[in-house]
């Protein structure tokens, strides 16, 4: 997402969101709380890597191969990130701001507390990144949105705000790492072999909504048809065959994998993307309830994006894997 590269004015407001909760609200949430935090063993084996029938950065789509790997079945929440906080102290990037010393090259207007939020625009407005993204001092995972927000009563669902480093931390806190983009790619299909969806071939939208994306014309008008606007408690979809939740749309996922424009070449550990270089860059993968038909359809499993690792956002989480010994049987629930 080439937000740094857009010459965005610094904000100072606060934002009150349809999803801001009211202190005395209950958690929402969609799945029981026996299956937060677990985890699904997945049997490695070949793939067709990548797809060649949308964006060019998904191709030339190759046939890969994974080992066994575990992988949790929904995006961390809220309250799996708030125990890590409060057994370690731990202080996100968007909480502390950017320091000169370990982030040289960004421009001191984004080393402040805060991080980027969408915010949708006016119908007189142009449609552009310019309008609708901002980066908005105060704002972190405790109120994703700005000062005005906060995730009261929604311990259920994906925390956001997290740079590249953050998600690390957690997962290093458990024992655990973030997946590879193939890792990801793989989980997100449930056994299906060169299916578009992770669900199949019907669109998402078609019937009983299948994922939190946007209803309509992006970015003015959101629908709502799949009863969200925003992200949604984790588990409010399907699974796919594997069990997994939300491995397309509610919020993008941070992969550790760096991101290239292409499957052709290395482009080494920092990434490239060439929109902005110089920037490490990791993959997303996923989508968010921001991707609509009109505009990003990059809800699919093959589909990714570069990230700026140093940027956070309203719409970015993650999930965490770890390897595992080789499988008696094809998958398990742990």
């Amino acid at each position: 997402m080439n937000i740094r590269a857009i010459n965005f004015s610094l904000s100072i407001f606060c934002i009150f969101f349809v999803t801001a909760c009211s202190e005395d609200q209950p958690t929402m949430a969609c799945l029981p709380e026996s299956e937060a935090g677990q985890t699904v063993n997945i049997s490695g084996g070949e793939f067709t890597f990548g797809d060649n029938r949308y964006y060019p950065d998904e191709g030339p789509a190759k046939e890969s191969r994974v080992a066994d790997f575990n992988i949790d079945k929904t995006e961390v929440t809220n309250g799996q990130f708030r125990e890590f906080v409060e057994a370690t102290g731990y202080v996100t990037a968007a909480e502390r701001g950017l320091s000169e010393e370990e982030f040289p090259n960004i421009s001191s207007e984004f080393r402040v507390p805060g991080s980027m939020v969408f915010v949708a625009p006016n119908l007189d407005q142009p449609s552009s990144p310019a309008t609708w993204w901002r980066f908005i001092p105060g704002a972190n995972w405790r109120h994703p949105e700005g000062p005005g927000s906060s995730i009261t009563g929604r311990d259920a669902f994906p925390v956001v705000q997290v740079i590249h480093l953050d998600a690390e931390a957690y997962a290093q806190w458990l024992g655990r790492r973030l997946p590879s983009e193939a890792e990801w790619e793989y989980a997100s299909r449930g056994g299906l072999k060169g299916a578009t969806f992770s669900w199949g071939e019907e669109l998402p939208d078609n019937g009983r909504s299948k994922a939190n994306t946007w209803q309509g014309h992006f970015p003015y008008n959101n629908m709502n048809e799949d009863g969200f606007i925003g992200s949604s408690p984790v588990g409010c979809f399907g699974a796919n065959g594997y069990g997994l939740y939300d491995t397309t749309g509610n919020v993008w996922e941070w992969t550790d994998t760096p991101y290239g424009p292409d499957r052709k070449h290395n482009y080494g550990s920092q990434g490239y993307d060439p929109q902005q270089p110089g920037v490490t860059v990791k993959t997303l993968k996923g989508g968010s309830f921001l991707c609509s038909d009109n505009y990003c359809q990059r809800f699919r499993p093959a589909a990714r994006q570069a990230q700026d690792t140093t940027l956070a956002s309203s719409h970015i989480g993650f999930r965490t894997a770890s390897d595992i010994e080789v499988l008696s049987s094809p998958i398990g629930v742990k």
